[in-house]
């Protein structure tokens, strides 16, 4: 028996160290200046995981404030930011020297944060004070705070930059703001418990998962300032729609229904629900490959990850990975699924690969489990080129 356990504990270290050396020495010609990292929040260790992406090892370890929840990173300037929920701050952090360089106070109990498509300001929901923080990014402080609903779950800017929405959770409304007023500009009356955000690449609609109710909201956005903003329609989908994950060509939706194992397809054009498929045990995350062809599904229940195919219109495959998976990412090539497994504290990584019929018959594999902090929350994916050679240690 002793064996045994012995050899449960060695093989994978021998096998990890193997793969270690085969993949150092296969790397893509990066170049010496190219940096991609993934940056995970660990809510129960007040730390955030640096991850380099070239050698899927970490590489740094950086305290933040307490309970960090949300992650985003800036896209046009070499930064993260962390929303720190038990300290009501922010955390800066440079991404060329993974390092914390400021911290911006925010209000009670924020959760998550988005930044602005031309990278100088943030968005942050303070679910325990009723308002949101908008962040001036360039001087690291708080440029407005603007009251909104009642516990203010989530903050989400349009692709254009020019429209915020924030979901108010206790009164069942969604606050719309006009980003450069700073002002809101409608606040519609929805579903219960609305949840998460997803806003059209065209920033024309968006959509509202209600958790309490079953359905997904519709609502046409209107550039303008007499604030007629309107609800279009109630979807009815399965139960606790929890999260949206949007096409990135914009066609179609989909809702994540906790409680009752599937995911709803939705046609954005028409506003229709096209189907609703099994798909496991809680599904909670998902994420949408650049081509459009792939869904990725997090089944917090399960301990797994259904991969489901957007033209067959079915689940391909079922991959394992570790204790109850939930934030997804991927990488920039899109060669690799990120899976962040918010029970066992560890991050999973699935290769995508063109499958090999006699050594290699399935499409995607187990690369490496690699652990982070304590219940890892959020994970966001950050590459650039560093504007200078630095040393990592």
């Amino acid at each position: 028996m002793r064996k045994f356990l012995l050899l449960a504990v060695l093989i994978p270290l021998v096998l990890a160290a193997g793969w270690y050396y085969f993949h150092e020495r296969t790397l893509p010609g990066y170049g010496p200046l190219y940096r991609e990292y993934a940056y995970i929040s660990n809510g129960k260790s007040n730390t955030v995981t640096v991850i380099d992406l070239r050698s899927f090892r970490p590489v740094r370890t950086l305290q933040v404030g307490a309970e960090p929840t949300g992650v985003a990173a800036n896209p046009k300037r070499n930064e993260v930011y962390v929303v720190n929920s038990g300290s009501s701050n922010v955390s800066v952090i440079d991404a060329e020297q993974n390092k914390v360089v400021a911290t911006i106070g925010v209000y009670g109990r924020p959760f998550f944060i988005d930044v602005s498509p031309d990278g100088h300001r943030a968005y942050v929901a303070n679910s325990g004070s009723n308002n949101l923080s908008v962040l001036d990014l360039d001087r690291r402080s708080v440029a407005a705070t603007l009251h909104v609903g009642a516990s203010p779950g989530l903050a989400r800017v349009s692709p254009d930059g020019s429209t915020v929405i924030v979901t108010n959770r206790a009164d069942n409304t969604v606050s719309i703001i006009d980003a450069a007023r700073l002002a809101v500009r409608s606040a519609i009356n929805l579903c219960i418990h609305p949840e998460d955000i997803a806003i059209l690449p065209d920033s024309t609609k968006a959509f509202i998962s209600c958790s309490g109710s079953g359905q997904v909201a519709s609502i046409e956005l209107k550039k303008n300032d007499l604030g007629n903003d309107k609800l279009l329609a109630l979807l009815d989908v399965g139960k606790s729609p929890v999260s949206l994950a949007l096409k990135p060509d914009g066609g179609e939706l989909v809702a994540f229904n906790f409680d009752a194992g599937t995911i709803s397809i939705i046609e954005t054009t028409p506003d229709e629900v096209s189907g609703s498929y099994l798909v496991g045990a809680q599904p909670t995350r998902g994420v949408v490959s650049l081509d459009n062809s792939r869904l990725y599904i997090s089944n917090f229940g399960s301990d797994n990850i259904a991969v489901y195919d957007i033209d067959l219109g079915k689940i391909i495959a079922y991959l394992p990975v570790g204790t109850r998976p939930d934030a997804l990412a991927l990488s920039q090539n899109q060669n690799y699924l990120l899976v962040l497994d918010s029970g066992s504290g560890d991050l999973a990584v699935i290769q995508k690969r063109q499958p090999n019929k006699k050594f290699e018959p399935s499409e995607y594999s187990l690369l490496t489990i690699i652990p982070v902090g304590m219940q890892p929350n959020q994970i966001v994916v950050k590459s650039f080129r560093a504007t200078k050679l630095i040393e990592e240690r």
